[in-house]
């Protein structure tokens, strides 16, 4: 079941490079604050609906991660009342087209790509998984693991990203911040691994259960 109709009008706000070791496989430095880049709603698809690689692009990754969705609007949020604006949390994939994002100075392109943000239709609540710490977060590509990490190596916490988030944007009941992925990309493997038509990609996060989807050519 697609889920643009309940989450219209959300605001999906990604935070890039949240792990150190995520960060030193693509060459970049840690950054010394949140790294913020958006996405809008037509890249929202839900589970078992396709992926669609685009013929711009040659190099397609997933990305898995935990997304955190706001409950409760809030502007400058303190971070010690960061979770009472959290409704809960779902499993999410921010797909990325490498050589796109690589060439060009912002990402929204390489972002923004129609299917380009798979999102687990389960929420599971601030009551259960606390601040989201210590949770394994793990990438399959047809069944082999890609990715394999734990939100305790978040470098900004889930409370720091909705407090820092809020300064900049009023959060909204329904938004979405997606708060990074772990090391083992496609794009930093030797020899490079990319999504393909027929590949079935999944994001299993701990507590949560596993967001599956089919991969599509154009």
């Amino acid at each position: 079941m697609s889920l643009l109709g309940k989450n219209r009008g959300v605001k999906i706000i990604c935070v890039g490079r949240n792990y150190a070791e995520h960060a030193a496989e693509l060459g970049d430095e840690p950054p010394t604050a949140p790294l913020l880049f958006g996405k809008f709603e037509n890249t929202l698809v839900g589970p078992g609906e396709p992926i669609v690689l685009p013929p711009e692009a040659a190099h397609v990754d997933a990305e898995a991660e935990l997304a955190v969705e706001i409950g409760v609007r809030g502007r400058r949020i303190p971070e010690t009342d960061a979770l009472s604006h959290v409704r809960g949390y779902r499993c999410a994939n921010d797909l990325s087209a490498r050589d796109i994002q690589y060439s060009e100075s912002q990402w929204t392109r390489a972002k923004g790509f129609d299917t380009f943000c798979p999102l687990g239709d389960r929420l599971v609540p601030v009551a259960e998984l606390g601040d989201g710490s210590g949770l394994r977060v793990v990438q399959r590509l047809n069944g082999e693991i890609l990715q394999d990490g734990n939100t305790r190596d978040l470098i900004f916490s889930v409370p720091y990203l909705v407090a820092f988030c809020s300064n900049v944007f009023t959060l909204e009941p329904g938004d979405l911040i997606l708060t990074g992925t772990p090391p083992g990309v496609g794009w930093a493997r030797d020899p490079k691994v990319k999504l393909a038509d027929g590949d079935v990609v999944e994001v299993e996060v701990e507590g949560i259960g596993v967001l599956r989807n089919p991969v599509v050519a154009a």
